[in-house]
């Protein structure tokens, strides 16, 4: 019993932890439309909600998914519209800096905030492959007998 309370612990742990850390990545996120009193760099918060997408309508709904060997078409492009999306994360500051729409210190909180938000996601990457408790059948399996 005291073996469930120490798990329960580390789960709220994790899952505090990584909320933070995704929440400082938008605070930052936000600090550098604020501070410049320019709004453009937002343009790269909309890559932050497209970047699981492609994984998320092309996979099995399992992590592992992402760094699996097989040859399945509809996933490699998922990675590979994945990638597009990272790369367009970090493309879209780089771009608005160089057309002067923003400045280079927004650029930079633009940059700090893309690397908390892809170490968050790393972060829950590693998190859930570590996870003792999930199956590729389900993760509720184990309680409701599924």
């Amino acid at each position: 019993m005291l073996g469930f309370w120490i798990m329960l612990y580390l789960i709220f742990t994790v899952l505090a932890g990584l909320a933070l850390l995704f929440s400082s990545s938008l605070l930052l996120q936000i600090l550098a439309c604020a501070l410049y009193n320019n709004w453009w760099p937002m343009l790269s918060a909309l890559m932050y909600i497209l970047v699981p997408m492609p994984c998320m309508f092309f996979s099995d709904g399992s992590t592992e998914s992402l760094i699996s060997r097989n040859d399945d078409g509809w996933m490699n492009a998922a990675k590979f519209l994945t990638g597009a999306s990272m790369v367009g994360s970090l493309a879209i500051p780089i771009i608005l800096r160089h057309a002067a729409f923003i400045s280079t210190g927004a650029m930079l909180i633009e940059f700090v905030s893309f690397f908390i938000f892809l170490g968050t996601v790393m972060c829950y990457y590693r998190a859930n492959v570590e996870d003792e408790w999930s199956t590729k059948e389900s993760s509720l399996g184990m309680f409701f007998n599924l």
